[in-house]
């Protein structure tokens, strides 16, 4: 009996799963990849009449402001240090549950509502000089007098919310803290914008390749990219239009109804934003089609020319053959200008061809 032949098992590459912080609710665990950030603290006090800014590299200068008569904006960058997070939530009498959402750096945009405060967590989006994507996890706590966010690093989309605050330009400094979170939001918001921008722009560029048939080997590469860049914005853009649709409905004292007002604007700012990833998301998608059916195209014009070629060929090696047979007697063998006139009639085939495939439009 013939042995059977042993089938080649697949072999499966290994996959590296996350790690999964298996640890009791409240644990105050830091899941970022900016272990060496250090722990910075930036202070804004400010009211109609007054403003105050301090630049610290300690935590302990973030407490005390509770009693101000001011607004507070406490900015932390740096969420590595845990301890320090756990020393100014327990200052402030922060949930533990918040605690841990404000270093989880993986937690989905949210609201949630507190007797004292409000925590939101979204997340600030931009491109690097040099062209790379990044998803910045930021969260938000917002009370009666002050505002306290916390970043993962330094660097971000607040620039012109601090110059208008130094130099007392628009409502913010006449506003309450309410105000300062929609401002806050609505910096983040803008900024989605122009990531949109800068995705339009790479979207348009593959597109003209594909068009103007200048693919280059890694486009498939590049087209994958966008794929994932896509999807990282949508996760972010997606949940914080339920976060804005929440705060524009509450009903918590610490939101003034002439803020409702501008956070339903930021609604509908939020809601372009969400259309414009949908119909980009569509696109990119698109463009593996695309250049699948440019390569298709390739090919099918290859072919093309290759049955043209054989086609023309199929008679003049039928005529080559009836001469090239070793019958004794072929009529035409004894011709004194035969060979001429073979040549003759093999060009006209071919001349009569190729007119008839012109006529066409096959060539």
């Amino acid at each position: 009996m013939t042995a059977r032949k042993k089938r080649k098992r697949l072999k499966i590459p290994t996959i590296k799963r996350p790690v999964i912080h298996n640890e009791a609710p409240g644990t105050v665990t830091y899941t970022g990849k900016k272990e060496n950030t250090a722990t910075k603290v930036e202070i804004i006090d400010y009211s109609k009449n007054h403003y105050k800014r301090i630049d610290s590299e300690n935590i302990d200068d973030a407490f005390g402001f509770e009693t101000s008569e001011h607004i507070t904006w406490i900015n932390i960058h740096g969420l590595n240090n845990t301890k320090e997070i756990e020393r100014l939530g327990e200052y402030y009498n922060l949930h533990p549950l918040i605690q841990e959402d404000i270093v989880t750096t993986n937690q989905r945009p949210k609201m949630d509502e507190y007797e004292d405060y409000l925590f939101i967590v979204f997340k600030m989006l931009h491109y690097t000089d040099d062209g790379d994507f990044v998803n910045e996890h930021v969260s938000m706590v917002v009370g009666k007098d002050y505002v306290t966010t916390f970043q993962e690093a330094d660097g971000d989309v607040w620039d012109s919310l601090r110059d208008r605050l130094a130099n007392a330009k628009g409502r913010i400094r006449n506003a309450g803290s309410d105000y300062l979170m929609f401002a806050l939001l609505d910096a983040i918001v803008d900024n989605y914008f122009s990531v949109i921008e800068t995705l339009s722009a790479k979207i348009e560029f593959i597109e003209d390749q594909l068009f103007e048939d200048k693919v280059e080997d890694d486009i498939t590469q590049d087209i994958q990219v966008l794929k994932k860049e896509i999807l990282r914005i949508r996760r972010a853009v997606v949940p914080l239009r339920e976060v804005i649709n929440r705060l524009e409905k509450t009903d918590t004292s610490l939101i003034e109804v002439r803020t409702q007002n501008y956070i339903r604007d930021l609604y509908d700012h939020i809601i372009q934003v969400s259309e414009s990833v949908d119909i980009y998301r569509e696109m990119i998608w698109g463009l593996m089609d695309m250049y699948m059916t440019t390569i298709s195209n390739k090919m099918n014009e290859v072919m093309k020319v290759l049955t043209i070629m054989a086609s023309i060929f199929i008679p003049l090696t039928f005529m080559a053959g009836i001469y090239g047979m070793n019958f004794e007697y072929i009529p035409e063998l004894q011709m004194k200008y035969g060979y001429f006139y073979l040549w003759g009639a093999m060009i006209a085939v071919f001349c009569g061809l190729l007119w008839y495939f012109k006529r066409k439009k096959w060539l």
